[in-house]
């Protein structure tokens, strides 16, 4: 039997589908997870919504976002962005699961300060098992964020509702960015292992010569292996060495090239090809933004 796919453009809709009164605003709504009910034949279902997602619940909500399931005991925080692809796992009978969902269309941020920098909210795209952990003080702090929130668009939309709902929404992003960080320091016992694993993987990437086959390495590549998103990864390795994961690749190709240019005869465009790039002059432009100085005048020096 073919899986149905719902597809959710608007505030309005979800409502609809979910069998929900009418929003009170077209463009954000907080729901009460206890208001959440799916039926047996509602399991298998694909939703792919053009919705920003917030939500904190206790307990597995019987949903699938990508090939995760959101199974935790204890109240945390998962995030999700447009046309990510959730699955209905299990049926949900009301007052089954606690908590809430803000879900929010990205028109509500257009053309404010936080749409412009919204990609440095980088947890929208972070797995299901990368939640935040929330203490009961910081719970109390988000909570509070999202009830102003909810205040505003249900008792008061005026000249001022937009303003005042974005900033309290970046508020609350503002705090998850703060308590995420703080959740990679208080396990970084566990952090120090991942950028341990992902060094060793980026040297056994060109000791076993999957470039000559594969060309450059991907960041998705390292976070397949060691099991995170390619997010989460980048983000934890910012936080652990100072630089992402992106500039740990690049890093090391360079050296490998410094290495090749003082030690071998070979033209440029040899090397270039010989450490994964497609086209030379890619390599060319990375050198030079790396060292100051192209390929050629880098072999001169030395």
């Amino acid at each position: 039997m073919q899986k149905k796919t719902l597809e959710i453009k608007s505030i309005s809709q979800l409502h609809q589908s979910m069998g929900w009164e009418k929003p009170s605003h077209p463009l954000i709504s907080l729901i009460e997870a206890e208001k959440v009910a799916v039926p047996e034949e509602g399991v298998g279902t694909k939703i792919i919504s053009d919705l920003y997602m917030i939500s904190l619940k206790d307990k597995n909500c019987g949903v699938e976002y990508g090939r995760n399931h959101f199974d935790f005991d204890e109240g945390v925080m998962v995030f999700t962005a447009p046309k990510q692809i959730a699955s209905v796992t299990k049926a949900i009978e009301l007052g089954d699961i606690h908590g809430w969902m803000l879900y929010f269309h990205p028109d509500l941020i257009h053309g404010t300060s936080l749409s412009q920098h919204m990609d440095e909210y980088t947890f929208f795209n972070y797995e299901v098992y990368e939640a935040l952990h929330l203490s009961e003080q910081e719970e109390k702090i988000i909570t509070d964020c999202i009830q102003n929130i909810k205040q505003e668009y249900q008792q008061r939309i005026d000249n001022h509702s937009q303003r005042v709902i974005v900033s309290n929404l970046e508020l609350l992003l503002n705090y998850c960015l703060r308590y995420y960080e703080r959740q990679f320091n208080t396990r970084k016992k566990q952090s120090v292992g991942v950028v341990s694993q992902f060094e060793k993987a980026l040297k056994q990437y060109f000791s076993a010569n999957i470039h000559e086959l594969e060309g450059l390495p991907s960041i998705q590549y390292f976070a397949n292996k060691i099991h995170l998103s390619q997010h989460y990864l980048s983000d934890l390795l910012k936080k652990e060495t100072g630089r992402s994961a992106k500039d740990h690749i690049n890093d090391f190709v360079i050296e490998k090239a410094k290495n090749m240019l003082r030690g071998t005869n070979g033209s440029i465009s040899e090397i270039a090809y010989s450490l994964g790039f497609n086209y030379p002059h890619y390599f060319t432009r990375l050198f030079k933004s790396k060292t100051g100085h192209t390929p050629l005048e880098y072999r001169s020096l030395n």
